[in-house]
């Protein structure tokens, strides 16, 4: 006999016939792009579209991002430096990392200058049918940004003069900074007053994670928002003349992705596709909002479920963000050669010699500053005595660049967490299997 409950879908049915986040992000992308393609045909209409609606769904995703990555930044930091154990294996874990970082960041910035050399983007380009953006308003946004002009400029960057101001701009380095000190100060703390401590930040963090939850359902209606703009703003059109600098930028990325990326994961004992499918959410979110930093607590927890330890990830990723920019470390070598290249300069290999060197420290530390890639390149341009209007070129189309490289950086970011464990011998596996197969069912 039939009863009423039988006639009701089963919880499984209903939660095979839901649509995963994955999936709405992906529909949403495509759906802006249409969007956006079709608002660029109609110059009234994408203005009172942009400034009406779809400017300001993707302002809203983005401020929702940056309202919960600072408390997630500081209270995992500080849980997980205090669950290292001591000092000393936090230095080790410290140390490995910048190691890491600068090895695989100098790699990008070399295997961008050898790509620009074999394949001359700038060479053949006719500047007359270039795009130009306003010089005196790069020079603005150069002269607005703070500088790090050395290793002395970059460590005193680090340092907060007030950590309050600091967590309210968002200025990540100075949170990590003063996030490490105070976890390993919180170490030497008697146990009876540091554990009251650790459980509060504990709770303040699993409860930031929960509203991470709530915030990326609202990421479709942010994506949407983001591409729209973006491709109404640009359009294809604008790409034509840049088309042979866009897919020489976007090939080096996808060479450091499977092949630098892909041996490293190989070293280590992981897959570079597997990584891949792990983070795809996050990748197609970066990507189309071009800031990697609306995926960080995603980021985090996902490789911590992966079977990285809580006490690296906590560390290593926030880190990271500021000195393992992959995408942006390949773009420098390819932007400053096109910049020459569209001028007719030869540069030779001492020349560029010292523009890696320059690149090491001018890719670090200013990437919470808005159009920070802005800065770092001009920077090099100066130092390398390239002309800096060249620049003003490639500037109307940086957001599309922008997008590969956000893309580049979140992976080197996801992948950093699980080196250094694998390196420490703490990377748990059967977790990382256990979460896999969760993945697969």
């Amino acid at each position: 006999m039939d009863t009423a409950s039988d006639n009701l879908p089963s919880s499984h049915t209903r939660q095979r016939r839901r649509i995963s986040l994955a999936s709405q992000i992906a529909l949403a992308l495509a759906v802006g792009i249409i969007v956006g393609v079709v608002l660029n045909h109609f110059p009234q209409a994408k203005d009172a579209a942009i400034t009406g609606f779809l400017q300001p769904a993707g302002d809203i995703f983005i401020k929702l991002i940056r309202m919960i990555v600072v408390p997630i930044v500081f209270t995992s930091m500080v849980t997980g430096i205090s669950g290292v154990g001591d000092s000393k294996s936090f230095g080790r874990i410290g140390l490995k990392t910048i190691v890491y970082f600068e090895i695989v960041t100098t790699i990008a910035i070399v295997l961008g200058l050898i790509i620009a050399n074999v394949l001359h983007p700038g060479v053949g380009t006719d500047m007359s049918q270039l795009t130009q953006t306003d010089v005196s308003h790069l020079r603005q946004v150069s002269q607005q940004a703070p500088h790090h002009a050395g290793f002395a400029s970059l460590v005193l960057g680090i340092i907060p003069d007030n950590i309050v101001a600091s967590m309210a701009k968002g200025d990540m380095l100075p949170v990590i900074f003063f996030s490490v000190m105070f976890g390993l100060g919180l170490q030497s703390v008697p146990e009876e007053f540091r554990k009251p401590v650790l459980v509060t930040l504990k709770g303040i963090a699993d409860a930031m994670f929960k509203v991470t939850g709530m915030v990326m359902r609202y990421a479709p209606v942010g994506v949407f928002g983001l591409i729209a703009v973006t491709v109404a703003t640009f359009g294809f059109g604008s790409l034509l003349p840049l088309l042979k600098l866009v897919a020489v930028t976007y090939f080096a990325i996808a060479v450091f992705i499977f092949v630098v990326l892909g041996i490293t994961a190989r070293l280590f004992g992981f897959r570079i596709f597997t990584l891949l499918r792990i983070i795809k959410n996050e990748l197609i979110i970066a990507f189309s909002s071009a800031s990697s930093a609306t995926v960080l607590p995603q980021l985090m927890k996902k490789m911590e479920d992966y079977g990285a330890p809580e006490s690296i990830t906590t560390f290593v990723v926030p880190t990271g963000y500021t000195f393992n920019l992959d995408g942006a470390s390949i773009y420098l070598g390819i932007g400053a050669l096109f910049i020459a290249q569209l001028y007719g300069i030869h540069l030779g290999w001492q020349e560029q010699i010292v523009l890696v060197l320059t690149m090491v420290f001018t890719s670090k530390g200013v990437a919470a500053v808005p159009g920070f890639m802005l800065v770092t390149m001009l920077a090099t341009l100066a130092s390398a005595g390239l002309p800096i209007e060249g620049l003003a070129f490639i500037a109307g189309v940086d957001r599309v660049l922008d997008m590969g490289r956000t893309a580049l950086n979140v992976i080197g970011n996801a992948l950093a967490p699980l080196v250094i464990a694998r390196w420490e011998g703490r990377y748990d596996a059967a977790k990382g299997a256990a979460y896999l197969e969760s993945l697969d069912a």
